[in-house]
């Protein structure tokens, strides 16, 4: 911040110091210009512009094509493997106690280039080349350093933490457990709670804790039994669908919504009667059709789901007993503390150095925090916004262009699987006199569109690295598409067909 305080802004009633992207109400706008000729004349004015976009279409491409890479790694640790045994440097060679196998730079590389959490960061640094280029370091360091707001993705990061901590798991899972009771306790009724339960719980706890709480959870009671194709991929796309469109009960818990409220004045009551009721229908509808579709192959894995009829232990991290309720108390405390200070990185990251020292201190009835997923999350929103911040030039004209609302709230769905849902309608915010209805249309479709893909949706990242271990090669993105389609249709048809008198006031 130091060194960002003598600089002047770049644009004069803007607090932006970099002289990229240029503020998009900077653009001359001439009356009746269609849309593809404001891009042009957007693109002709910086054509930093169109460097920024084709970098972050490549960039979208290359998540694509993360599989390939996971093989080409996988087939070069092999080979590297047999090499090390043959010239003798693996750990056993060496003399040390604690000595480490020789390790694959390029095999882990490749790992890298396959880790779709990994891919917008590294594409980042095409896009850090580009600014140098057209703008100048100084551009470039204003916009990383002051420009760009990376608060939710720390966020998402230690929410992600203590979501994931064992006794928030627990608790949760005790909650679900009296749900699934009702229903017979079997693995269709788990299924059932936790995609029912944990998408409106989002709405309170927010969206990420949801997530990873769902993700565990159906980690532990589906993706254990290893289910087939099929199922895994529909169970993935309807759990990224209802967290997205789960949120939608409060003003605070969904991305896309918390960037429009305070300047659309939307409380929690608005969001609740226009958005809310709808989306809690099409989570109910699409798991009642979904179920439908499975239960046969649900019914099949219940004889799998009971390993200690096996008479193995369990695993010390997926032990049985009770945590004490002081403990869990604290950890539900943390969360709350998370929720509330969510945009001062100050309050929760210190609330996190807290957290973890309490989880030393309480480590019999705790799993290890494991941070390399939160972490791995984080750098890919955090990449993503550094993106995202450059694309608006080209987003904020199809979004004004003054089209039908029902197709604006496809347009808007649409959009979303290609940008995260919240840079959407960030970006419609910006723009002056949206009908009510309009405003209604962008969320709607932000939203609903949540599920499509990994980037649509700030926790989908989180769902993806906790669950991307069961699905051989990774999660491929054209079959999570498909798993998210019906549920994302189901979504679009309420959300167009209910539509609520209040925004026409």
């Amino acid at each position: 911040m130091a060194a960002s305080l003598d600089a002047a802004p770049a644009f004069e009633g803007h607090s932006q110091l970099s002289h990229f992207p240029v503020p998009l109400d900077l653009y001359e706008k001439t009356p009746g210009q269609g849309v593809w000729e404001t891009i042009r004349s957007r693109a002709a004015r910086d054509p930093f512009n169109v460097a920024a976009t084709i970098i972050f279409v490549l960039a979208v491409l290359h998540t694509f094509v993360a599989g390939f890479f996971n093989r080409w790694a996988h087939k070069i640790e092999e080979e590297h493997a047999e090499r090390i045994m043959r010239e003798q440097r693996t750990a056993a060679d060496k003399p040390q106690d604690d000595a480490k196998d020789d390790v694959s730079f390029s095999a882990t590389v490749l790992h890298f280039l396959g880790e779709v959490e990994a891919i917008f960061g590294i594409w980042a640094l095409a896009l850090v080349g580009v600014g140098i280029w057209f703008h100048g370091w100084e551009d470039v360091k204003n916009y990383l350093g002051h420009d760009v707001n990376f608060t939710e993705p720390m966020f998402v990061v230690v929410i992600m933490a203590i979501a994931a901590s064992r006794p928030v798991v627990r608790f949760a899972e005790n909650g679900l457990a009296v749900v699934a009771k009702i229903f017979g306790d079997t693995v269709g009724a788990w299924w059932l709670a936790v995609l029912t339960l944990a998408p409106i719980l989002g709405s309170f706890i927010t969206e990420p804790a949801a997530m990873t709480i769902a993700a565990l959870i159906l980690g532990r009671k589906i993706y254990a039994l290893h289910p087939s194709k099929k199922l895994a991929y529909g169970t993935l796309g309807l759990l990224f669908v209802n967290i997205s469109i789960g949120g939608t009960l409060t003003h605070f818990a969904a991305p896309p919504i918390l960037m429009v409220a305070a300047r659309w004045e939307w409380d929690t009551a608005i969001v609740m009667t226009n958005l809310g009721w709808k989306c809690v229908s099409a989570i109910v509808t699409s798991n009642v059709i979904y179920f439908l579709f499975f239960r046969r192959e649900l019914a099949r894995l219940e004889d799998q789901a009971h390993p200690e009829r096996s008479g193995k232990a369990p695993r010390w991290t997926e032990r049985e007993d009770p945590v004490p309720l002081a403990v869990t108390s604290i950890h539900l405390l943390m969360l709350g503390w998370t929720v509330m200070t969510n945009h001062y990185p100050a309050l929760f990251v210190g609330g996190f150095l807290f957290f973890l020292a309490f989880v030393q201190a309480t480590g019999h009835h705790q799993n290890a925090v494991l941070l390399r997923s939160p972490i791995l999350v984080g750098f890919f929103l955090g990449s993503l916004v550094i993106h995202g911040g450059c694309q608006g030039w080209w987003i904020e004209p199809l979004l004004t262009s003054g089209m039908p609302e029902w197709s604006l709230l496809l347009g808007s769905a649409t959009l979303t699987a290609f940008n995260d849902n919240a840079a959407i309608t960030f970006l419609a915010a910006q723009a002056p006199g949206l009908s009510d209805f309009a405003k209604y249309a962008v969320v709607a479709g932000a939203v609903a569109g949540g599920g499509l893909t990994i980037i649509a949706n700030a926790p989908n990242p989180a769902g993806q690295a906790i669950l991307g271990r069961h699905f051989k090669g990774g999660v491929s993105p054209g079959l999570l598409l498909l798993g998210a389609l019906i549920p994302t249709v189901i979504a679009i048809l309420l959300l167009l067909v209910l539509h609520s008198p209040l925004m026409h006031h």
